[in-house]
């Protein structure tokens, strides 16, 4: 299962559980729901784990953790504020540096609705999932552009 599979999973899971649950509630409870969603979904989770700084050969135990890890994939990082900030942002995107990792998610309970609560956050580049195209589409429609009605780039006009 690939980082945007596992994403999908998390969305669907944060999703439910904001409707069976409503906004607000502290961030503890969403994130132990949340895990065992997921875990029942058949994804491995782990919760509350320790990031650590790594620089020159040195390492740094500062006490970062990120709320969940899931498939050892995807960060998932649990708010219930008001309004998400720049630098709740930035937090998801530290512990995907510092991890390694390419995908995270911060996700804020405690909007009116789920999908307002939802930033989803890359780090480099995903890996696309491959087209599976027999070789003989490809050999039919290699250099021209694609199958048809597949949609061409547009050429930019001088306006």
């Amino acid at each position: 299962m690939n980082e945007n599979s596992i994403g999908t999973i998390v969305v669907d899971c944060a999703v439910e559980l904001h409707r069976d649950l409503g906004p607000g509630l502290l961030e503890t409870v969403y994130e132990v729901t949340l895990a065992r969603a997921l875990a029942r979904r058949g994804l491995s989770v782990r919760r509350q784990v320790g990031v650590a700084i790594e620089h020159r050969g040195d390492r740094f135990d500062e006490g970062f953790r990120a709320d969940l890890i899931v498939g050892n994939l995807v960060i998932v990082e649990l708010k219930s504020v008001d309004r998400v900030t720049p630098a709740h942002k930035k937090q998801v995107l530290t512990y995907l540096r510092l991890t390694g990792l390419k995908l995270g998610y911060l996700l804020n309970f405690g909007e009116a609705l789920m999908r307002d609560g939802i930033t989803r956050i890359i780090h480099g580049n995903l890996n696309p999932e491959p087209l599976c195209l027999g070789a003989s589409v490809r050999e039919k429609f290699a250099g021209r552009g694609g199958p048809p009605g597949a949609a061409l780039p547009r050429r930019a006009s001088g306006r």
